[in-house]
């Protein structure tokens, strides 16, 4: 556009120009006397251009005006076309304003116009930058607020489809390799006494089960050795495996191997390397992950998380292992570090029963018969074994029993640490004295927790055993020794195994029964053990008042221990095991308070996990003895937990696999 007055401008300029060239011809002929004439054409022509200037700048500034205004009209056109969506909200977050995108792919067929957009769409508007899943779509949203001049607030949000991104993302996610490890538990005892064909069977029935779950996938498996496999899935079929609960488990029970007068079913262990960022830091946690299977009981799927471990399975018993060819080769190996150790301490968890209390004094026994220093770390008060190390004591004197303290300020470098009956930190006698040890052993049959002892030198775990005292009576058997172990040792170890057992009543497999023959072999008096487990006719009245309080749901029994009641660290479980003599009870659990913690005694008959149900509490243990502990909570709210527990517990056994198929 050109202004108004712009030829009139130059022309006047020309003008100008022209006679101030002929007044200064006309100066330089006639000398000085029309000086001034000279002087007006250049003032006339300063005053023209300031004008000209002058309407110049109004003209730019009009000019730019209307070009905003323009601008404005393209922006808004703009705005109104753009692929992305647009919308204001005003200080209530009511929208007022949104284009065509966000009314179409957004809004769809609903009107939000007049409502509060946080209402109707998963949005917070005090956030400047977020994501949002609406509609089957994916967005990324960001906004900008404004404030007009009459201090009105509104925010503008721009939704930034981002669909097409985040499937690409999902894609690279669900294809990423991750490493599974099988193995078959109790493989090679199945099939040590089966004929060639029945061999063959069993591995054709296990290959085939595999075959058909590695074509519910992309991935490929292979046989290592005749009990262990691997297989490469990608994500998006482990994904699959863990909404199943790992169905897998269930169907390899179904095989079942016939051997003499005996039926058994196949077993597997999975370690799942879920989340690595290449294929060999999945081996390792696939491996990682085996060991905490295995370490359980086998029969189970575990994944490594951010929190910890997450377990599949895990219902069966541990398969006990017939061949003892691992324990000879252990028991070398704990001899020969005996036997370079200046002296041996020995320790189990905190409030040692018989079993813990038993198998450190039967172990330190057998130690003292290789002439090496020994004692027994244990609190003289805290602990529910006070007969047995009275009865200890007679026999050997004050000299092998040391209190915690005791044994922190006279460890050395050269000291061994065995820890028996526990493999759990926070539970152990003194976390100081097993922080001071250089060396470490560890005897234990629970199942593996997740803080167990991970620097021991020798890690002996069977969690198919009935308790330390057997794995220990196991050990010694194996130790050269010039004398076998003296009587009172028996006595120990074989109250232990009486105590997890119930008196050869739970978790009794073939060797307990052996463990046992050769303790009585070696000099256990029956009677002696019996009366260990002998109690005062206070605690006999507490023990029957907490079992007949009890409630009865379904095949759970529920106790309370009234507050303030004696010795009840020893009562609570004595009464579980009491209620599962109750008829269709079986699995028991008996709540006491000490200060501000709340105990759990679980016991069950083995069809139920308790184990599994303490765990989802925070405690641990076996499948047919666990505990747990919580603290900051009344009774009355312990128990509503426990019962969510258990309602949980159940309907996953009701409906297994029900809507995973």
């Amino acid at each position: 556009m050109k202004p108004k007055y712009h030829g009139l401008f130059w022309t006047f300029l020309v003008v100008l120009v022209g006679m101030t060239v002929i007044l200064s011809v006309m100066l330089f002929r006639s000398g000085q006397r029309y000086s001034l004439l000279y002087h007006l054409p250049t003032f006339l022509l300063a005053v023209v251009t300031a004008v000209n200037l002058l309407y110049s700048q109004q003209y730019h500034i009009r000019y730019i005006a209307k070009l905003n205004h323009e601008c404005e009209h393209v922006e808004l056109h703009t705005m109104q076309q753009l692929p992305v969506g647009i919308c204001v909200l005003d200080h209530a977050d009511v929208l007022l304003h949104c284009n065509p995108f966000f009314e179409k792919y957004i809004m769809s067929d609903q009107d939000f116009f007049g409502k509060k957009l946080p209402e109707c769409i998963p949005i917070d508007p005090g956030l400047p930058e977020q994501d949002i899943h609406w509609q089957e779509r994916y967005y990324h949203v960001t906004s900008v607020s404004y404030e007009d001049p009459g201090k009105n607030c509104y925010t503008a949000f721009l939704w930034s489809d981002k669909t097409e991104l985040e499937q690409l993302r999902q894609d690279y996610d669900n294809s990423r390799m991750c490493m599974l490890v099988i193995v078959i538990d109790n493989y090679e005892d199945l099939i040590q006494n089966a004929k060639e064909s029945e061999k063959l069977e069993i591995s054709a029935a296990i290959e085939k089960l595999l075959e058909e779950f590695i074509s519910r996938t992309n991935g490929i498996l292979k046989r290592l050795k005749n009990d262990r496999f691997i297989a490469i899935l990608e994500e998006q079929h482990v994904q699959q495996c863990i909404l199943e609960k790992f169905r897998i488990l269930d169907d390899a029970r179904k095989i079942c191997v016939s051997s003499r007068n005996n039926k058994n079913f196949i077993t597997f262990s999975i370690g799942v390397g879920h989340g690595a960022e290449n294929l060999q830091e999945s081996e390792a946690l696939a491996v990682q992950c085996l060991d905490m299977a295995l370490g359980r009981g086998g029969d189970q799927a575990v994944i490594k998380t951010e929190n910890g471990f997450q377990f599949f399975g895990g219902v069966s018993k541990g398969v006990e292992k017939k061949s003892r060819a691992k324990t000879r080769i252990v028991a070398g190996a704990v001899q020969d570090f005996i036997l370079n150790s200046e002296n041996v301490y020995l320790m189990g968890h905190r409030f040692g029963d018989l079993d813990s209390v038993g198998s450190a004094c039967g172990l330190a026994g057998a130690i003292q018969e290789m002439k090496i220093p020994v004692n027994v770390v244990i609190d003289p008060e805290k602990n529910l074994s006070q007969q047995l190390i009275a009865m200890v004591k007679q026999e050997t004197g004050e000299e092998l029993f040391l209190t915690p303290q005791q044994a922190i300020d006279t460890i050395t470098e050269n000291t061994l640490l065995i820890i028996v009956d526990t493999h759990n930190k926070e539970i152990l006698e003194s976390l100081a004295l097993y922080q001071a040890a250089k060396k470490v052993i560890v005897i234990d049959h629970h199942r593996k927790n997740i803080n167990y002892v991970d620097n021991a030198v020798v890690f002996h775990h069977e969690p198919y055993a009935s308790s330390a005292c057997e794995m220990v009576t196991e050990l010694i058997q194996y130790f050269k020794l010039e004398h076998q172990v003296p009587s009172w040792c028996a006595d120990c170890l074989l109250s232990g195994i009486m105590l997890d057992t119930k008196n050869f009543v739970m978790r009794t497999g073939v060797r307990t029964f052996e463990a046992a023959a050769y303790l009585r072999k070696t000099g256990a008096d029956t009677v002696r053990v019996k009366c260990l487990f002998s109690d005062s006719i206070e605690i006999y009245r507490n023990r029957s008042l907490i079992v007949s309080g009890a409630e009865i749901q379904g095949c759970y029994a529920i106790a309370t221990a009234p507050e303030g009641t004696p010795e009840v660290r020893l009562v609570a479980p004595q009464a579980a095991d009491e209620l599962l003599h109750i008829s269709d009870v079986t699995c028991a659990f008996v709540l006491y308070k000490m200060q501000d913690v709340v105990s759990i005694s679980a016991r069950s008959l083995g069809n139920v996990n308790v184990q599994v149900i303490m765990e989802q509490l925070g405690g641990g243990g076996h499948q047919t003895m666990a505990a747990t502990q919580i603290r900051g909570v009344s009774m009355e709210q312990a128990k509503e937990q426990l019962q969510r527990v258990l309602a949980e517990y159940a309907d996953a056994e009701e409906k297994p696999q029900e809507n995973l198929k």
